[in-house]
């Protein structure tokens, strides 16, 4: 893998809570690409980890952090609060905004499980003009059905074609979806993507997507014509 001009853990505040973070950004980064992770899960996901690295490896800066603090996320409700992860993940996206080292760097969100429901959420709050492109894998975009209207971030979702209670709730939230959006089902996967191949095809299904609309110079219709 090339250079990186910082790979390191950090502390993010995030309203009153310290979280802890690991900030990846390769030389020449194309974008920031920020993860919120399922619940039961954190920033160390061994998935989600894998797609980072495949995304650094295109010279996409990655940030994966702790929706929760360890006393929160003993709390079960806690982990399905999509208001709450929504809020933490968009103190993220102003964090980014706001460091001297992602700060001119364009921002996609990556959204695993129920993580991928405050991604959605984030991007509908945040408009367009700040989220360039969501992606969500395995996800669970039907807990954002209220706001899946107001997404304008260009969204793909990416199903295991043997997670079919998933896949048809995925099916769903797609026609819910007004904005640039598509839906890739990674054949014979099921939930997890732990088959042969899987989690390879759905990384770089996740690289094609922010390559097309992350890197610089890149303007797209906000809604379907």
């Amino acid at each position: 893998m090339g250079n990186f001009i910082y790979n390191d853990s950090l502390q993010l505040k995030a309203g009153k809570a310290e979280l802890t973070a690991d900030l990846s950004i390769p030389e020449n980064a194309k974008g920031l690409v920020i993860f919120s992770h399922g619940s039961g899960s954190s920033r160390l996901s061994s998935r989600n980890r894998f797609v980072a690295e495949h995304l650094q490896r295109s010279r996409f800066a990655t940030l994966l952090f702790d929706l929760l603090t360890e006393e929160e996320d003993q709390r079960q409700e806690n982990r399905f609060d999509i208001a709450l992860l929504t809020t933490r993940l968009i103190d993220a996206v102003t964090w980014a905004q706001q460091n001297e080292n992602t700060k001119d760097l364009r921002i996609g969100l990556f959204g695993a499980s129920t993580g991928a429901a405050s991604a959605l959420s984030a991007a509908a709050a945040l408009s367009g003009d700040i989220i360039d492109a969501v992606v969500s894998r395995g996800g669970r975009p039907d807990l954002a059905g209220e706001v899946l209207p107001d997404v304008q971030s260009p969204t793909l979702l990416i199903v295991g074609g043997l997670d079919e209670e998933v896949l048809d709730l995925n099916r769903w939230a797609q026609d819910r979806l007004q904005c640039l959006k598509d839906l890739e089902i990674v054949p014979d996967a099921t939930h997890l993507f732990e088959e042969p191949g899987a989690l390879e095809m759905a990384a770089q299904l996740a690289t094609d997507w922010f390559r097309k609309y992350l890197e610089p110079g890149k303007q797209h219709p906000l809604r379907e014509s």
